[in-house]
Protein backbone atom coordinates (compact mmCIF):
# COMPACT_ATOMS: atom_id res chain seq x y z
CA UNK A 1 0.00 0.00 0.00
CA UNK A 2 0.93 3.61 -1.00
CA UNK A 3 1.63 6.12 1.58
CA UNK A 4 -0.98 8.40 0.17
CA UNK A 5 -3.44 5.43 0.18
CA UNK A 6 -2.83 4.36 3.69
CA UNK A 7 -3.13 8.12 4.70
CA UNK A 8 -6.28 8.23 3.27
CA UNK A 9 -7.18 5.40 4.49
CA UNK A 10 -6.34 6.12 8.10
CA UNK A 11 -8.15 9.77 7.68
CA UNK A 12 -11.58 8.02 6.82
CA UNK A 13 -10.76 5.95 10.07
CA UNK A 14 -10.53 2.76 8.02
CA UNK A 15 -8.43 -0.14 9.50
CA UNK A 16 -4.78 0.38 8.57
CA UNK A 17 -3.71 -2.46 10.71
CA UNK A 18 -2.79 -4.57 7.61
CA UNK A 19 -0.70 -2.52 6.30
CA UNK A 20 1.99 -2.44 9.61
CA UNK A 21 3.89 -5.04 10.73
CA UNK A 22 3.56 -5.19 14.37
CA UNK A 23 6.00 -7.57 15.68
CA UNK A 24 8.71 -5.00 14.60
CA UNK A 25 6.80 -1.75 16.37
CA UNK A 26 7.99 0.10 19.21
CA UNK A 27 7.24 2.48 21.45
CA UNK A 28 10.35 5.29 21.70
CA UNK A 29 11.63 5.76 25.43
CA UNK A 30 10.30 2.59 26.68
CA UNK A 31 12.96 0.46 25.24
CA UNK A 32 14.40 -2.30 28.09
CA UNK A 33 17.67 -1.03 29.27
CA UNK A 34 19.54 -4.07 31.93
CA UNK A 35 20.57 -3.10 35.37
CA UNK A 36 22.15 -4.53 38.04
CA UNK A 37 21.04 -3.24 41.87
CA UNK A 38 22.35 -4.71 44.87
CA UNK A 39 19.81 -5.20 47.90
CA UNK A 40 20.41 -5.95 51.40
CA UNK A 41 18.76 -9.98 51.92
CA UNK A 42 15.81 -8.93 54.12
CA UNK A 43 14.98 -6.58 51.37
CA UNK A 44 14.56 -9.13 48.77
CA UNK A 45 13.15 -11.74 51.28
CA UNK A 46 10.54 -8.91 51.92
CA UNK A 47 10.27 -8.43 48.33
CA UNK A 48 9.42 -12.18 47.54
CA UNK A 49 6.67 -12.77 50.10
CA UNK A 50 5.07 -9.28 48.98
CA UNK A 51 5.67 -10.61 45.21
CA UNK A 52 4.24 -14.17 46.49
CA UNK A 53 1.47 -12.83 48.08
CA UNK A 54 0.30 -11.20 45.01
CA UNK A 55 0.90 -13.91 42.48
CA UNK A 56 4.12 -11.80 40.53
CA UNK A 57 7.63 -11.79 39.78
CA UNK A 58 9.78 -9.70 42.06
CA UNK A 59 11.04 -8.13 38.95
CA UNK A 60 7.39 -7.23 38.79
CA UNK A 61 7.21 -5.98 42.28
CA UNK A 62 10.23 -3.92 41.89
CA UNK A 63 9.16 -2.25 38.43
CA UNK A 64 5.75 -1.57 39.85
CA UNK A 65 6.88 0.31 42.84
CA UNK A 66 9.46 2.41 41.02
CA UNK A 67 7.43 3.20 38.46
CA UNK A 68 4.94 4.78 40.96
CA UNK A 69 7.42 6.96 42.88
CA UNK A 70 8.79 7.95 40.06
CA UNK A 71 5.03 9.06 38.29
CA UNK A 72 4.50 10.25 42.48
CA UNK A 73 7.87 12.59 41.93
CA UNK A 74 7.01 13.91 38.53
CA UNK A 75 3.65 14.79 40.18
CA UNK A 76 5.06 17.13 43.46
CA UNK A 77 7.76 18.86 40.86
CA UNK A 78 4.98 20.41 38.25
Amino acid sequence: MKAEEFDSRFDKGGDVTSALDLGSARRPGHEQRRVNVDFPAWMIDSLDREAKRLGVTRQSIIKVWIAERLEHQRGNVA
